[in-house]
């Protein structure tokens, strides 16, 4: 007797296992990426696609911030891709009242610039003529009448004075007597600075000169002021050139 044996289901068998892509295609896939981005790179430089067309200019009052705008007016128009920030720099080293600069771009068509300012901090004198000058001895913009109420620094007659430059000698040595008196808050008024001899001194407002010596430790030495002055009022002279041992001297006629 012949029997037949049951049929065998057949299960269908399971797909082979996807393979990793070739490295050649991921490398070719790569280089397609790369000449993708150079080519839109190049396209934003050349084209119009992100022309500056705004400067926004914060941290800078109105005539300031005008004078700044026309500093940079080549860039409008250009790609804000192709914008140099170091010719950019150099540019507003033309307009004195800017001590810093900060670049933004922010696209597709504005230019962002923050500025710090320079701090005025005396008034520079030359016979009838006189300058702003800033905490870093920069001569910021010619003065006149009525002058502000800044500490005076007087030059002679020969001394060479022109807006943007910065002032080396005795105008530096003053301009270094008084950067430090708002900071650390000197409540008498400084009239005027007088330099010599590579002496400083500053003669306040109620007539009593304060004696600072050279250029050393200037901080210390007006920090000390700060403190005596109020105990010595009347005094001619306040003397801290040697900050460990302050002197005050009095007209004969006062003290008696």
């Amino acid at each position: 007797m012949v029997t037949s044996s049951p049929s065998v289901e057949r299960r269908p068998r399971d797909p082979p296992p996807r393979t990793a892509p070739r490295p050649l295609l991921v490398a070719l896939l790569a280089l397609v990426l790369v000449g993708a981005g150079i080519g839109a790179y190049v396209g934003a430089r050349q084209t119009g696609v992100f022309s500056l067309d705004r400067v926004d200019v914060q941290g800078a009052p109105r005539t300031t911030a005008r004078r700044i705008r026309a500093a940079l007016r080549p860039y409008v128009g250009e790609s804000l891709v192709r914008f140099d920030r170091q010719d950019a720099e150099r540019r507003l080293a033309s307009v004195p009242e800017v001590a810093d600069v900060h670049f933004d771009r922010d696209f597709p068509h504005t230019l962002k610039v923050r500025v710090r300012l320079e701090r005025p901090v005396a008034v520079l004198r030359r016979g009838a003529d006189a300058w702003l000058v800033s905490s870093t001895a920069r001569v910021l913009e010619p003065l006149k009448r009525p002058y502000p109420r800044l500490p005076r620094i007087w030059l002679p007659a020969s001394a060479d004075i022109s807006v943007n430059s910065t002032l080396d000698g005795a105008g530096a040595m003053g301009v270094a007597a008084v950067a430090p008196l708002r900071p650390l808050r000197l409540t008498a008024r400084v009239r005027q600075v007088v330099t010599g001899d590579g002496e400083l001194t500053l003669v306040l407002s109620s007539g009593t000169r304060l004696r600072l010596g050279d250029t050393g430790d200037l901080r210390l030495k007006v920090a000390i002021a700060r403190r005596i002055l109020p105990l010595t009022h009347g005094a001619a002279y306040v003397d801290v050139s040697v900050p460990e041992r302050p002197v005050a001297g009095y007209n004969p006629r006062v003290a008696g």
